[in-house]
């Protein structure tokens, strides 16, 4: 601690000096902000300190932040009254670290007691049942929410906050609104209804201004507590008794005994935090057992990130962060606290993203140093064949695309690459291009996609070009037989050279001869990293994920976070933007008649029905109903065909045959036709019940049309009606448009054709969870970090851990030991980090 000792002494000086012009009203000390700021700076740097110096010292450089800013001679007088105080603290540090006395003195920001639990038992391995105030039962309650042990319990943050902090005399409350008094008790009385069993405790308080009575239902106990006599607060919405407004009550409110020598109080009287509850676990008690742990082990938290980022950043320390999130310190910003966007807040999400991001950085360099083997020489005859073949030309973008693919190839190390683009961009055609350059090579490609329906349909897309070029293709479905037997067979023989088929692929039972790239067809289903089980089963392939919709920047840095990133900015030329129209259910005839007018002018058209697994059958029955009413009535002049998932895969191909020939005009289908599907003539897309599905999903629909040179559309059928005006939509009273996001999805379709502006909506829209479907799918958990609302300290925390590690590549430095045994806890499992030691 000397090197502190000596940073105390050399800021006393000027400090002092500063102290001294402020009270003689004279000119301040010139450039104190930054010489303090420098210095504190240094003593960060320098070595870890136990929390409260920490918070001490960032403390400080805050105090004279803006110092010269600062014309109000109060304000600087105060600043400096508590640097002095933190430089007498520091002055009296012993070199453990501690304070003389054995206790840390209170400053300008919240320090927290000492812990009695020894810092060399971390917080994520103390077990939330052997907490001071849990227990066994209280425990398996905890536990419900997720919660096992201390560390996890800190980090369980308020969901919302509520505002009690400010005290209301008796005689201005107003009925109908929130209120926060304090007085004595006057009158207790406990009642038990004879019918129910019921029993109703009768408060009434007294401020000196009023009386207010408080009802509380089936909590007899608390007769005990709310004795006559004994000075409560009371919480709650205020409402009229027997007697009218002259008689006010408050049923069932927060309330909170206040003895003589009470600390600030708990559950009224402050900003008070709301938790998530469970069955017998409420709110009041999480927050009983929270201030509990926060006193009792928050000064132990670990800090994981390095001083001087915190310096730099103005981040305060861990055990302040959490102490101010869970029971934020009067004046608060309660708007702030609600959106989670306080300076404890932005700390704690900094974190969360700042250690997942450090470990994608690292997961993308061990990738890059892995060497493979393989060095893929051939295939370019195979790729200037298909070129040959396609009656279109590549575009710039797909040329780009295919340019960094082939580079990554061509090299000793692994491909770890996402190609990204927007519906209809060509994406397929580039993946089957690097395929191609495996296959002339002499390996195998998989391709994995996230359904047997989505696999069938590239089977039959890609199936005629790569028999062409004399590439031996098997689709691999599940089950047994003897014909899947006869692929499995192929696939170890190294026969078969693309093998199409689900995630199945790499599991138990499936061998192949010499596997060199894997093509994953994410669609937002696989999930981050396939490459994990790809190394388990023994394979080194090169990877090339696809994305079925361009992905938000948020997501594309966190579940694709690992990954280089291609992206296919570019349509195909001639293509005109898709128009979209939303009808209400009383307009079905006015989209009928856009259909029948295209089918006359010789187009096709596809009309699709929602299908869910909740409802499958209801919904597969709607679509067979349709496809033979339209048939009989409004089609009759044109062939109708039906395809949906539960069909043969022979009757399949068979339809989608007849649809690619001309001979079926409409096709009905359920959302099968979602992917893969490439029709040029076919120039409309009426989705049924629209406000049934995701946007992206809406977007990937909508991208089946306008492939050729016609102007083509998508008509959203929905079950509810417009108003008058354009662009508004309401629900109708049966129907189930329903909610206000149902409309705001169905409307961002209808203003934008960009596939990325549309993504960054679904994602504002649903939020990353839904977006994604469900958690195995890839979405990391955060605990304060939110990816629509933090995106850009998610930007930040990746640019300051990619910047880390261009420093401290293997986080070799003393100071980073902490950080990277964090990081390796939090992720080594899931991000396949067991080379990164």
């Amino acid at each position: 601690m000397e090197r502190l000792q000596d940073i105390v002494q050399r800021l006393a000086r000027p400090i002092e000096f500063a102290c001294r012009d402020a009270y003689a009203h004279l000119a301040t000390v010139k450039d104190l902000g930054p010489f303090v700021s420098r210095q504190v700076v240094e003593a960060l740097a320098d070595r870890v300190y136990p929390p409260a110096v920490e918070t001490d010292l960032l403390t400080l450089r805050q105090l004279f932040a803006d110092y010269e800013a600062v014309a109000d001679q109060a304000e600087r007088k105060r600043r400096l009254a508590g640097a002095r105080a933190i430089l007498d603290r520091l002055s009296e540090t012993h070199p453990t670290g501690e304070a003389q006395g054995g206790e840390e003195a209170s400053g300008p920001t919240r320090v927290l007691r000492s812990s009695p639990v020894p810092l060399a038992q971390p917080l994520w391995t103390v077990p939330i049942r052997f907490a001071k105030g849990v227990g066994p039962k209280r425990a398996a309650l905890i536990e419900r929410l997720g919660v096992k042990t201390v560390e996890e319990a800190l980090w369980f943050l308020p969901w919302r906050y509520e505002d009690r902090s400010a005290l209301t005399p008796i005689d201005r409350l107003s009925v109908g609104r929130p209120a926060t008094v304090c007085g004595v008790v006057q009158h207790c009385e406990l009642k038990r209804t004879a019918r129910r069993g019921l029993t109703i405790l009768d408060v009434t308080i007294d401020d000196t201004t009023g009386v207010l009575r408080g009802v509380f239902f089936n909590q007899p106990y608390l007769e005990q507590t709310l004795k006559t006599g004994v000075r409560v607060m009371l919480s709650g919405v205020v409402s009229a008794g027997r007697q009218g407004w002259t008689e006010l009550k408050m049923d069932s409110p927060q309330y909170e005994v206040l003895g003589e020598a009470q600390e600030t109080p708990l559950h009224v009287g402050r900003i008070v935090p709301i938790y998530h509850e469970t069955k017998g676990l409420t709110s009041r008690l999480i927050r009983a057992v929270l201030k509990g742990l926060l006193d009792q082990y928050a000064a132990c938290a670990e800090e994981v990130l390095p001083a001087p980022l915190r310096a730099r950043l103005r981040l305060s320390p861990i055990a302040t962060s959490l102490a101010e999130a869970h029971f934020p310190s009067l004046p608060a910003d309660l708007p702030a606290l609600e959106r989670g966007v306080t300076p404890a807040h932005r700390r704690l999400a900094f974190e969360e993203f700042f250690v997942l991001e450090l470990a994608l950085a690292l997961r993308q360099r061990s990738v890059k140093e892995e060497v493979k083997g393989i060095r893929f020489a051939g295939g370019g005859e195979l790729v200037e064949a298909l070129r040959a073949l396609l009656p279109f030309q590549l575009t710039a973008a797909q040329d780009r695309v295919l340019s960094e693919i082939q580079h990554d190839m061509a090299s000793l190390r692994p491909m770890n690459r996402l190609i990204q683009g927007d519906v209809g961009c060509g994406k397929t055609i580039v993946a089957l291009c690097a395929i191609l350059i495996a296959c002339g090579s002499g390996y195998q490609a998989a391709l994995m996609v996230p359904t047997e329906i989505l696999a069938e349909q590239h089977y039959f897309n890609l199936r005629r070009l790569l028999q062409a070029l004399g590439v031996e293709t098997v689709l691999l479905k599940s089950g047994t037989g003897k014909a899947r037997a006869a692929v499995v067979k192929k696939i170890e023989s190294g026969e078969a050279q693309v093998v199409i088929g689900t995630h199945a692929l790499i599991q138990k039972g499936v061998q192949f001869a010499r596997l060199g790239l894997a093509v994953i067809d994410e669609q937002h289903k696989f999930g981050v990293l396939q490459r994990k089980t790809l190394l388990e089963k023994g394979y080194r392939p090169d990877v090339l994920v696809l994305t079925a919709t361009p992905i938000p920047r948020t997501l594309a840095m966190t579940v694709y976070g690992d990954l280089d990133m291609s992206v296919i900015d570019a349509l195909p030329p001639g293509r005109k933007p898709v128009r979209t129209w939303l009808f209400s259910e009383s307009q079905r005839r006015k989209a009928y008649r856009v259909v029948h007018d295209e089918l006359q002018a010789g187009r096709q058209a596809y009309l699709v029905y929602p299908l869910i697994e909740e409802s499958e059958k209801v919904d597969l029955q709607a679509a067979i109903q349709g496809a033979e009413r339209l048939q009989a009535t409004e089609f009759r002049a044109f062939r109708v065909g039906l395809l949906h998932g539960r069909l043969k895969a022979e009757e399949k191909e068979r339809t989608m045959a007849a649809f690619k020939a001309g001979e079926i005009h409409l096709l009905v289908a359920t959302t099968v036709i979602e992917v893969g599907v490439d029709v040029p003539n076919a120039t409309v897309m009426l989705v049924e019940h629209a406000e049934r599905f995701g946007l992206a999903q809406l977007h990937q629909l909508r991208g089946r049309v306008g492939r050729g040179g016609q102007q083509s559309f998508c008509l959203l059928l929905a079950s509810g009606r417009r108003t008058g005006r354009e662009g508004e939509y309401s629900a109708s009273r049966a129907g189930s448009v329903g909610s206000p996001t149902s409309l705001r999805r169905l409307e961002a379709l209808v203003k934008s054709t960009d596939g990325f502006v549309i993504a960054e909506e679904d994602l504002r829209i649903r939020g990353p969870g839904e977006f994604f479907g469900v958690r195995q799918w890839g979405v990391p958990e955060f605990r304060a970090a939110n990816l629509i609302r933090d995106a850009a300290l998610l930007e930040e925390a990746r640019r300051e851990a990619f910047a880390l590690l261009a420093s401290d590549p293997h986080l070799a430095h003393p100071s980073h030991q902490r950080l990277k045994a964090v990081m390796l806890r939090r992720w080594k499992a899931t991000l396949d980090l067991g080379s990164i030691s």
